[in-house]
């Protein structure tokens, strides 16, 4: 039991540590360095994933979040904002958060650009009170092997989701819902 305690309260350590180590990397950003941020995030993933380069060259919008944060213990959340890109100009900003609930613990920070293939799936994001993922159009999480597949003429979903900068440590397993709402800057 002295174990099992003393395991507890590292891992709850450690997270608490990072996560407000990380914290920066996740508060709110002015206009201007979302729009920097968000493109650089854009341009490595579009550089290192031909997939993200195919998707780019078709989607009607491309949603970056360059940096979001991800901290739990058991109970967890994750937090960070984003710029909605349309042929490379910035025309909206939103937040993204996160709660879930399962066997967990650690932190991390990571980026994930959502590519939006058809108007209907971008007038999704904005028609409700947030954009929830796994309600709505279908989202495709592109991993390497799926990524080594997709080409112009195997397109087949709404919207495709990509992870990538991934920093810190996070295990476990859970149930996680995340909404997406525009924001002001």
């Amino acid at each position: 039991m002295i174990h099992y305690v003393r395991a507890y309260a590292t891992a709850l350590l450690a997270a608490i540590v990072v996560a407000t180590a990380a914290a920066p990397m996740a508060s709110a950003a002015s206009a201007a360095e979302l729009q920097r941020e968000g493109q650089a995030a854009l341009k490595r993933l579009e550089a290192s994933q031909k997939a993200a380069r195919v998707l780019g060259s078709k989607a009607t919008a491309v949603l970056v979040f360059p940096s979001m944060l991800k901290a739990g213990f058991m109970f967890g959340g994750q937090i960070g904002e984003g710029v909605l890109f349309r042929k490379g100009k910035a025309v909206a900003y939103y937040n993204s958060v996160a709660a879930s609930y399962g066997l967990q613990a650690g932190a991390q920070t990571f980026g994930y650009a959502l590519y939006f293939m058809n108007e209907a799936a971008l007038r999704q994001l904005d028609a409700t009170e947030g954009f929830e993922l796994g309600v709505g159009p279908s989202v495709v999480l592109v991993d390497e092997g799926l990524g080594k597949s997709i080409t112009t003429n195997t397109l087949t979903s709404e919207v495709y989701a990509f992870i990538f900068s991934q920093k810190g440590l996070m295990a476990g397993l859970g149930i996680q819902g995340s909404k997406i709402t525009r924001i002001s800057k």
